[in-house]
């Protein structure tokens, strides 16, 4: 492979120590994207759903009991469900753009304080093999107990083969980091040319 190890360079003060005064906004980053992840699979059938009931299950009067209709009653076991979940409940949670730069912001500051990040030359797998990946961690002493956030500039491929079987790692591009990535992350493996990508996502449009 072609990672080497070579001088860290210069890391942004302005994304990788800024000051986290308190861990409010990451607490929303973390829950947004985990809410936002979340699917509405559960569903309920209600009282005119549920199978059979179409015979009164005693006469209305006489008997002593009270009057019912249908065994699928929602107060009856195995009838129908109030106000369950119908399968298009909406989940999501809104941040803005600058909430949530601010807030990865925030957790590379905290990763990078952590002393988790560590700046790699970069990431080629010219024959897409895990054995590339598996490499690059033995360079960079990453155990197969640690949870790795590798960020490279290019997500080709051959990048995807030799990354998609390796376990606890997750591959992504700069622009897609996240609060969740980041803080779960036991080693933050970034390349090179993914540096200038992420300063200019994150404070570019500050200057």
């Amino acid at each position: 492979m072609a990672e080497t190890k070579t001088a860290t360079p210069k890391l942004n003060k302005d994304v990788f120590n800024v000051e986290v005064k308190n861990h409010e906004l990451l607490k929303l980053a973390y829950d947004a994207y985990l809410a936002n992840s979340r699917g509405a699979n559960a569903t309920t059938l209600e009282r005119g759903e549920v199978r059979g009931g179409g015979k009164k299950p005693w006469r209305q009067k006489g008997t002593g009991r009270a009057r019912f209709g249908s065994s699928r009653n929602p107060i009856w076991r195995g009838g129908g469900v109030v106000f369950g979940p119908r399968g298009n409940e909406n989940y999501t949670k809104n941040l803005s753009k600058t909430m949530k730069k601010v807030a990865v912001k925030q957790a590379l500051s905290m990763a990078n304080k952590g002393k988790k990040i560590a700046v790699i030359d970069t990431f080629a797998c010219p024959k897409g093999k895990v054995k590339e990946t598996m490499a690059l961690f033995e360079k960079y002493d990453v155990t197969e107990n640690n949870r790795v956030l590798l960020v490279v500039s290019v997500k080709d491929d051959l990048v995807l083969r030799a990354t998609r079987n390796v376990p606890n790692l997750r591959v992504v591009r700069p622009n897609y980091l996240n609060v969740f990535d980041i803080l779960n992350a036991d080693k933050v493996l970034i390349s090179q040319r993914s540096l200038p990508m992420i300063d200019e996502w994150l404070v570019g449009g500050e200057k």
